[in-house]
């Protein structure tokens, strides 16, 4: 068998698994919790609500309740934040050429924070297409950032790669010193500190089905739009002057990148507060497992990230329970002990 097909074969398989993987950790997240459901009963609910078949009803009214009016947006909410941020991360490793860069490497992090730090310290309360003041202020801190850190970086009409991380450096250090300077010295927000904590920490805050309506197209269709530049993600891996060579207009592509990567992290802020190593971990793994092809790399990555955030979301429920842990310390101590075993079992070069 050529090298070619075995290799395709293999890639489809491991795609086909890690959407299998996906659908199951769907299934088993929503059946465990402070109450918990019978596996076959939740499976007849939900073939019941697709029209698919007509079980009798041999549960409670109130466990159908918990799974469609509680449960199955949160759950639904965590697949979409860890897909669009392993997309994002994989959007972001190939356009900086960097294995370290993650979706908040350029500020979108600093920015959503200091955007719902403000929030909390309004005394009002807005609600907006069903989100709160909170995770809008969020959504909208993290564009703006990453709008400022673009234009800080551009000089004579070109973007250097160099002065974009750096300019992503310092207005990141400005806008969390901002932040701590206003927790400081905001009543209001000592008062809040419980809030503040589970926005940086991670918490995934999705209470309503309108609330996946207006994110889930951003997330779908931003995972889309990625695949689309795929092959211009090959080409950023021979560096700016290989991939112009190839007829790359590299200075739109990194626009159309730079605003892709973080309108998906933007997106996923502002229903998860900071969730973090999802957009680092998964694509690494991933990157090792099928290797730099950006073809294979965005789906499996998506699929990938989406069932690592799953899972991480429902062991931060049930680990403690009744309280939570914030997820995105399970997704740490989950996430960094896995990826450096990969990385010793691998013992080969690092392919970008």
């Amino acid at each position: 068998m050529p090298i070619k097909l075995r290799r395709r074969r293999r890639l489809v398989l491991i795609l086909s698994l890690l959407g299998v993987g996906l659908v199951a950790a769907l299934v088993v997240a929503n059946a465990f919790g402070a109450v918990n459901i019978h596996l076959p009963d939740i499976l007849k609910m939900m073939l019941n609500k697709l029209a698919v078949f007509d079980f009798p009803a041999t549960w409670r009214a109130v466990d159908e309740t918990i799974i469609f009016q509680c449960r199955l947006p949160r759950v639904i909410g965590g697949a979409l934040v860890g897909a669009a941020l392993a997309t994002a991360g994989v959007l972001f490793q190939g356009l900086l050429r960097n294995p370290m860069a993650d979706p908040y490497i350029i500020g979108t992090s600093a920015g959503a924070a200091l955007g719902a730090t403000i929030a909390m310290m309004m005394p009002v309360s807005l609600v907006f297409l069903g989100f709160g003041l909170v995770p809008v202020s969020a959504f909208c801190g993290a564009l703006v950032t990453v709008i400022l850190v673009y234009n800080l970086a551009r000089v004579g009409g070109k973007t250097p790669i160099i002065s974009m991380l750096l300019a992503g450096f310092v207005v990141s250090a400005f806008l969390a010193a901002i932040m701590a300077f206003l927790m400081s010295i905001s009543g209001r927000l000592n008062l809040s500190l419980q809030s503040v904590y589970s926005f940086l920490m991670g918490h995934i805050s999705v209470t309503s089905w309108g609330q996946l309506v207006i994110i889930a197209p951003l997330v779908i269709g931003g995972i889309i739009g990625a695949r689309f530049f795929a092959l211009r993600l090959n080409a950023f891996s021979l560096g700016e002057e290989g991939a112009a060579y190839l007829g790359i207009d590299v200075e739109k592509d990194k626009l159309r990148i730079l605003v892709l990567g973080s309108l998906l992290t933007a997106a996923a802020v502002s229903i998860s507060g900071l969730v973090g190593f999802v957009g680092l971990v998964v694509p690494h793994a991933v990157r090792l497992s099928l290797g730099p092809d950006h073809r294979f790399l965005l789906p499996a990555s998506a699929l990938a990230g989406a069932g690592f955030l799953v899972i991480a979301d429902l062991l931060a429920r049930i680990v403690m329970a009744p309280a939570e842990i914030p997820v995105g310390v399970v997704t740490a101590i989950i996430g960094a002990p896995f990826f450096i075993y990969l990385l010793r079992r691998s013992r080969r070069e690092y392919a970008f």
